[in-house]
């Protein structure tokens, strides 16, 4: 099982974004195609590689058409045992 640092915003944001990316049965590839970005920086943001912007946050949330609170809410985030 893979330790994740759970004060980490940047490994925080990039489980969240995992978990919401598939919940709607999207591959990084997809998500990324329909953001604007390449899929290996939307994987790059998941594994907590890459710092990202705000401009790339709003374009993630309004693809999962969630607000950019929901997408930063932390507290939904569900880690596997």
């Amino acid at each position: 099982m893979k330790k994740y640092d759970l004060n980490d915003i940047n490994v925080l944001f990039g489980l969240r974004v995992r978990q919401l990316r598939l919940e709607r049965g999207l591959t990084q590839e997809q998500l990324g195609y329909e953001c604007g970005l390449h899929r290996t920086y939307v994987g790059q943001i998941e594994r907590a590689e890459k710092n990202i912007t705000l401009k790339n946050i709003e374009k993630i949330a309004k693809h999962l058409d969630i607000n950019i609170s929901e997408l930063l809410d932390f507290s939904k985030i569900e880690i596997k045992k």
